[in-house]
């Protein structure tokens, strides 16, 4: 391995570049827009850019603009590799091809065909230049000799008086605008090399897009002037007086210090500024651990006294709350930044756990949720986009490690999942934790990933805080234009371990033995300030003194106040969340009626399955909407889907929107949905609920990617944000939750207790074992059973309810499925709800509601009673059950004898967390003469309900026996290492000795 060569000082830039096509009315009359090589040009502080077109970065000393040349497709055409669209088109400030862009002279085609080896070599030296490019503050990454960036190569530059050979660079290396000038230009090859080669700090690589070129008068290019200067000095300078005050004060806490990586503070202040300016309102922010505190107590204004008081171990939540809280790096702030002249922006920090890049999705999730919500009360010519911006902090060791971070990516150009294009922004260690990049990934840089959507990434060294700064503009600029994601790659080091107790050079000691030997960030950047003049050793002082003097103030505060100190606490219940109460209020309605009165049941059933007329559906379908028609006609028969839309079409009557997300729900997994009808000429799709009922919330049907960590976490995230809002992710089989189970853990079974934020995020699980082997068969619901807080006593002084972190049931019934999903929405506090859901129920004759059962006045039941025994007295065994198996029980109670029928009682429990013990209780007292109590289950006895409900049904036996300790007997399958065997006759072996089991000793 041989490092990079030194190069000259020079600045770079690099861009891979796309020809852009026009299409006509057949393949042959495509034309390229531009065929024109890239612009480049020298830029002096006297001189500054010639225009726009030339790129959006200006640097006060000669710049260079490398651009690598690519070869691309669009459509079918595939254009000519010496045509390249110019630079011009970077960076979204486009407007006009003709008034920006014009076809290359014919000069300058003749000389590139005359220097044709010339030519290859410059188009080698700007695609591959970033390969000996020097990018790393510590000048820790090894690069190989790139043999397409020696002139040698091609013919060129074979000896001292070949490189001081003479080329006409017309056309070539361009130092003027496309299209202008016929003569001449002689440079020799070593200023050819020179220019084309240098220390990079800035390396854009991009497959451009664009249909049109920027007005050269359009958004003026970022200039770090004096008072920016000092904008960035205090921000850098205030980062390092923090990370010392908090060690010299809590010498063994682990900060994560932004130490080394400092330039992050200036970098999103510029991203949120040029964002603010240009008419953004709102900002999700994700980011991990490193940096947190820093960034809290400078640009997000959260008070350094709440900040001290959470590190002396007080809580950052209000304590009547109940909430356990959670680490100090994982405090949350949303302030609204003002950068003048009206431009303001709220920046919400999320709030995430310690699993890295778990926070993406969801903070996509809530871009995409607010800015529909915006949509609504918006002007017209409001875009996505427009209002709300993404924005995503990484590290390079997870950016390149997390598969979440693929997921996501895929997402963002997705209909029903892209939000506008989020900014990315690795804060590039090049180390995670104690694993150097060598061995942390396969590619070149930590930002490849990107390449899967083709982002652009731009490369900056974080010594160079200005250079950052105009990083983040160009960022920002094409993201406002393309509506897409580019990523900034900050290349920093970390002063310090993974925190501040560990020891780094155990395993990375030449690495640390650099870091130790040099000047900070903001003291280098001190020193340039203060050669130009632009601050004195006062000034630094001043800066430095006063924020110490603050933090010294901010303490104090905790240290005297001592208990009677209280904290800042985050905004809660507000905003849009104005309305809702927490589930300890005596406001809290836990269980609200959500029955719907019958005439609008009728209108949603037949609204549900409206075809327009002339509108050609599946043929397989007409049954489909001619039984639905019947079944509202005959007011029973009512399946499962039927249920589903008419709960959906009553919210969206309500005004609350409805969005399903998961692969294929717009027909259903099992084809049983038939939501969105699909024209069999035409491809074209209509929603009926939408299209229909004319109302104002709406039905989205989110078909996703094969995604479910990211999918899952991109619908938490819109669940925080809009609690007017049902949202379900539906997975196409139950267990396939397992591949979100990050989610589920960190987020949805945690977040209130976390961090005091709701959500009625909707799971349907898909349940039930039908011989469909080890997977395809459980939701491993048993999973979600211990996830949940519920209680393990009766109690009947407080709600059963109020204190459960998320339900989860398993309804046997359309009309208590009918209930749930209205439930969510009739509460005033949102909790999640996991259903595990129907498959062979679906279609079940016997497994249908009448429109009754959804009427006016009616809810959902935690605990359903046996409605087919007519003496109670008679039954001798109460077998309690949950979910699908009860049919398969039902039927084979049918056939055996009348005195068999009469002694057992079939007891559904429809809602296992949180336990209906009063339910239970009410509907056990009623059958005096009960010998023996039985749960009987499908799934393997480590599986399944089985685990949870066994110690709480016995609480309520207790009651129900007047204290005598009576059991509850097990009946099912044994212990197992799957869910279910993938042997068909094992299966039904294994499902007869179950339901025989049931009635034995009768």
């Amino acid at each position: 391995m041989v490092r990079a060569r030194s190069l000259p000082t020079a600045f770079c830039i690099a861009y891979s570049t796309l020809i852009i096509v026009e299409h006509g009315d057949n393949d042959d009359d495509r034309r390229p827009l531009a065929t024109s090589s890239v612009v480049e040009s020298f830029w002096t502080p006297e001189r500054g850019p010639a225009s726009l077109g030339e790129l959006a970065v200006w640097q006060a000393r000669d710049v260079e603009i490398i651009v690598a040349t690519t070869t691309s497709r669009l459509g079918t055409g595939n254009p000519t590799n010496t045509c390249f669209q110019t630079v011009s088109n970077l960076a979204g400030f486009m407007d006009d091809v003709e008034a920006n862009s014009g076809p290359d002279t014919s000069t300058q085609l003749q000389n590139r065909a005359g220097n044709a080896p010339l030519q290859r070599f410059v188009d080698s030296m700007r695609m591959h230049g970033h390969r000996a490019a020097r990018i790393d503050p510590l000048d820790l990454i090894h690069r190989e000799e790139v043999a397409a960036l020696n002139p040698n190569r091609y013919g060129l530059g074979l000896s001292e008086e070949g490189m001081r050979e003479k080329f006409d660079v017309n056309g070539i290396v361009w130092t003027r605008r496309v299209g202008q000038g016929e003569e001449e230009e002689l440079w020799t090859l070593e200023d050819i090399v020179k220019r084309l080669r240098g220390t990079e700090r800035l390396w854009f690589s991009h497959l451009l897009e664009s249909q049109s070129l920027p007005s050269p008068e359009d958004h003026p290019l970022s200039v770090i002037d004096d008072q920016k200067k000092r904008r960035i000095h205090e921000l850098l300078a205030r980062s390092e007086v923090l990370d010392n005050f908090l060690q010299a004060k809590f010498p063994n806490l682990k900060r994560y210090g932004l130490e080394g990586g400092e330039s992050m503070l200036p970098a999103l202040d510029a991203l949120f500024g040029a964002a603010a300016a240009r008419g953004v309102r709102h900002a999700m922010l994700a980011m991990p651990h490193r940096g947190r505190l820093n960034l809290l107590t400078d640009l997000l204004q959260y008070p350094p006294s709440s900040l001290f008081h959470k590190i002396k171990g007080g809580s950052e939540l209000p304590e009547d709350l109940g909430a356990d809280g959670d680490v100090l790096s994982h405090l949350v702030s949303s302030p609204t930044l003002n950068y003048g002249s009206g431009a303001e922006i709220k920046v919400s920090l999320q709030a995430n756990p310690s699993h890295l890049e778990a926070v993406n999705p969801i903070a996509l999730g809530k871009t995409r949720a607010k800015q529909l919500s915006l949509l609504k009360i918006s002007p017209a010519d409001c875009k996505l986009g427009d209002r709300v911006m993404c924005v995503q902090l990484h590290g390079d060791g997870s950016f390149s490690g997390q598969g979440v971070v693929m997921e996501s990516l895929g997402m963002s150009n997705l209909p029903h999942f892209t939000s506008g294009g989020s900014v990315h922004l690795v804060v590039d260690n090049n180390i995670g934790y104690t694993t150097p990049a060598s061995g942390a990934r396969s590619s070149m840089y930590c930002s490849d990933v990107g390449k899967m959507i083709n982002a652009p990434v731009l490369h900056v060294n974080g010594d160079h805080p200005e250079d950052v700064a105009r990083a983040m503009d160009i960022a920002f600029r094409y993201r406002d234009y393309f509506r897409k994601d580019i990523i900034v790659d900050l290349l920093v080091y970390r002063r310090w371990g993974h925190n501040e107790l560990d020891l780094p050079g155990i395993t990375s000691p030449l690495m640390y033995e650099k870091i130790a030997a040099r000047k900070s960030v903001p003291q280098l950047y001190e020193e340039k300030l203060l050669t130009e003049e632009v601050l004195t050793a006062a000034d630094i002082s001043r800066v430095r003194g006063d924020y110490k003097a603050h933090l010294e103030s901010e303490l104090a505060k905790v240290t005297s106040g001592g208990a009677s100190f209280t904290p800042s606490y985050p905004s809660l219940l507000e905003e849009q969340w104005k309305g809702m109460v927490w589930p300890r209020s005596e406001e809290a309605v836990h269980d609200p009626v959500t029955g719907v009165p019958l005439d609008v049941l009728e209108k949603v059933g037949r609204a549900s399955v409206k075809v327009p007329e002339g509108y050609e559906i599946h043929s397989k379908l007409q049954r489909h909407v001619k039984n639905r028609l019947q079944s509202i006609e005959k007011g029973k028969g009512i399946d499962f889907a039927a249920a589903e839309a008419m709960a959906f079409g009553s919210l969206m009557l309500e005004d609350y929107d409805v969005r399903i997300s998961g692969q294929d729900v717009g027909r259903g997994t099992f084809s049983h949905r038939h939501a969105m009808l699909v024209n069999q000429k035409t491809e074209g799709v209509i929603v009926p609920l939408n299209d229909e009922l004319e109302a104002q919330g709406k039905l989205e049907l989110a078909n996703s990617s094969l995604s479910e960590m990211g999918v899952l976490g991109f619908e938490y995230g819109a669940s925080w944000e809009r609690p007017t809002l049902l949202p379900i992710w539906e997975a196409q089989f139950g267990d396939f939750f397992n591949g979100a189970q990050i989610i589920i853990d960190t987020y949805i079974a945690s977040s209130e207790t976390k961090w005091g934020r709701q959500s009625g995020i909707v799971l349907m699980l898909p349940h039930g074992l039908d011989g469909a082997g080890p997977e395809h068969s459980s939701s491993r619901i048993e999973r979600f059973l211990q996830l949940t807080n519920d209680r393990y006593t009766m109690e009947t002084v407080q709600p059963v309810n109020e204190n459960i972190n998320m339900h989860v049931a398993f309804p046997t019934t359309p009309a208590q499925y009918f209930h749930l999903l209205r439930r969510q929405m009739s509460r005033n506090y949102r909790r999640p709800l996991v259903i595990a859901g129907p498959k062979g129920m679906l279609r079940l004759a016997a497994a249908s509601s009448s429109l009754a059962d959804l009427a006016g006045g009616t809810k959902f039941k935690p605990v359903l009673d046996d409605e087919a025994v007519v003496d109670k007295s008679a039954v001798k065994r109460v077998v309690m059950v949950s979910g699908k198996f009860y049919y398969e029980l039902i039927k084979e109670r049918q056939a055996k004898s009348t005195e068999i029928q009469d002694q057992v009682a079939f007891v559904r429990i429809e809602e296992l967390a949180p336990f209906p013990f009063a339910q239970l209780q009410s509907v056990l007292e009623a059958y005096p003469n009960v010998e023996e109590y039985t749960w009987v289950q499908e799934e393997p006895r480590n599986q399944g309900a089985w685990g949870h409900v066994q110690s709480r049904i016995q609480e309520v036996l207790k009651a129900v026996r007047g204290g005598s300790r009576t059991g509850v007997e097990y009946r099912g399958r044994k212990e197992s290492a799957v869910p279910a065997t993938g042997v068909g006759r094992i299966y039904q072996v294994q499902q007869r000795a179950v339901l025989d089991s049931v009635f034995e000793g009768l």
